[in-house]
């Protein structure tokens, strides 16, 4: 089986090496082909960094196994990482999290075991990048969070657990607050839960989440979050095990999965051949049982957990008393064990099940459509504004513009409403949301909207709007604080 193969920037073409090095000493049965990614692309002029080349290389072959890349800071490029994972759809993103043997942490110390498996959606949420600066004061961030991209994670996550044999699995959420967009994944998650009775569900609020992680994380299995929180969660979870160097990150879509490490670029020590290639090892792991090479995961496995019981070790960590290895080294320690079980969380050998490569050609990009379940109809609609005004002076030319139609509902600024009640020592920015709602419940189309905006749009400078829809008795809009 051939899969693409990206070194990476800064001490990623040697930590990619070791690995290989390590798969190839083991007889893995993988044939590689290097493609072209990475700030040097961005550089040479590629503004997704990545050449077409590489593009049609992981479309055909489907498996990505990348090192770690830098995006160019101040050129108005999006990360790499991000594109990669949004242009292939590789929707869940595993992070798996466990006590290593000689590997020292807080946890390991006080003989508290972790085995955390954190998957984060990694399509969606604030990681759009869709940001607008309305006002030279005001920036603006749209979060996507969708009914079929969460449904897609979250029944990922419970067909994981099933096969990993999980008791226990918990949304993490902000629902609290967002109550919308939290609470649609929230939704889902229940959702999906009733078909997976055998599986305890449960659901936490994500700042109790990460106390809760740091005093008790052996209560937890399997969490399931939204992109952002997904991301600061499971970083968080690697502190608990002793950090980056040891967190190995899987990307999963229905068509193509990247496997990496979490880590970043590390330029100060690139070339030194000193960096720890655990993290990505343990990406490499990974793909190989995602590929079905069971024996060679495990026997792979075994040897590194048996190479950190001896107390051998790369800089980064370990005991300082003993002397650390390099990165090539450290690779030929591991090599030296094949065949060797460690004395904790040995992995059994099974033999090998390569899956049979299926090469898909899309025509056309799938769409993702949930059936409405009730009719939807236009109430009103906000208009965000820019005005340094005070709310009542705002009050009165609006109340001007809604006509025989609208009604003048409230003023908001930063979520806060501002009239027909509020209190002066609310602070105020130069961007207002004002609100308005169709008459006696008076049947609204777009056509109405756009009149009331072209209207409006001679007092004011209208920096967006959003339609206020409703689904049978539903609002389909968040309530402005105080309102």
């Amino acid at each position: 089986m051939k899969i693409a193969v990206a070194k990476g920037d800064g001490i990623g073409p040697e930590i990619m090496d070791a690995v290989i090095n390590i798969f190839k000493a083991n007889k893995v049965p993988l044939e590689y082909e290097f493609v072209d990614m990475g700030k040097w692309v961005f550089d040479k002029g590629f503004s997704n960094g990545m050449t077409p080349e590489a593009q049609k290389t992981i479309e055909t072959l489907s498996i990505l196994f990348k090192g770690p890349m830098e995006t160019p800071k101040g050129k108005g490029v999006k990360s790499v990482n991000v594109t990669a994972r949004k242009t292939w759809n590789t929707y869940a993103n595993k992070r798996v999290f466990q006590t290593l043997h000689g590997v020292d942490t807080v946890f390991s110390k006080a003989g508290i075991p972790i085995d955390i498996t954190i998957v984060r959606e990694n399509i969606e949420d604030t990681y759009g990048g869709i940001e607008h600066m309305p006002t030279h004061d005001v920036a603006l961030s749209r979060r996507f969070i969708t009914r079929p991209g969460s449904l897609q994670v979250i029944k990922y996550a419970f067909e994981m657990a099933k096969k990993k044999g999980t008791k226990r699995i918990t949304c993490g959420h902000k629902a609290n607050i967002m109550k919308l967009t939290d609470g649609l994944f929230l939704d889902c998650f229940n959702e999906v839960a009733k078909e997976y009775p055998e599986i305890k569900s449960d659901d936490v609020i994500v700042d109790d989440l990460c106390m809760k992680l740091v005093t008790r994380p052996d209560t937890f299995d399997v969490v399931v979050l939204t992109n952002l929180q997904g991301d600061i969660v499971s970083d968080l979870c690697a502190g608990l095990v002793g950090g980056l160097g040891f967190a190995p990150s899987a990307n999963i879509g229905d068509h193509i999965s990247i496997f990496e490490a979490v880590h970043g670029t590390a330029p100060d020590i690139a070339g030194k051949n000193i960096a720890n290639p655990t993290a990505l090892l343990l990406s490499g792991i990974a793909m190989l049982r995602h590929l079905g090479l069971m024996e060679n995961a495990a026997v792979i496995e075994n040897a590194l957990l048996f190479t950190l019981e001896q107390g051998k070790h790369t800089g980064d960590f370990g005991d300082k008393n003993i002397p650390s290895l390099n990165t090539t080294q450290f690779a030929d320690a591991i090599i030296g064990n094949f065949g060797k079980t460690p004395a904790h969380g040995a992995k059994a050998v099974l033999p090998n099940m390569p899956a049979t490569p299926t090469f898909f050609k899309l025509d056309h990009n799938a769409m993702m459509v949930s059936k409405e379940m009730e009719a939807e109809k236009i109430v009103g609609v906000d208009m965000f504004i820019e005005s340094s005004e005070q709310p009542e002076e705002i009050a009165k030319k609006c109340q001007r513009h809604a006509g025989v139609k609208f009604n003048l509902i409230n003023i908001s600024n930063r979520g806060t409403q501002v009239w027909p009640t509020g209190s002066v020592y609310t602070n105020l920015v130069n961007e207002y949301n004002v609100r308005f709602e169709s008459i006696d419940d008076y049947p609204l189309n777009q056509q109405d909207v756009l009149g009331l905006y072209v209207s409006l749009s001679g007092d004011f400078k209208i920096c967006s709007s959003e339609l206020l829809n409703m689904w049978g008795t539903k609002k389909a809009y968040s309530l402005a604080q105080g309102q």
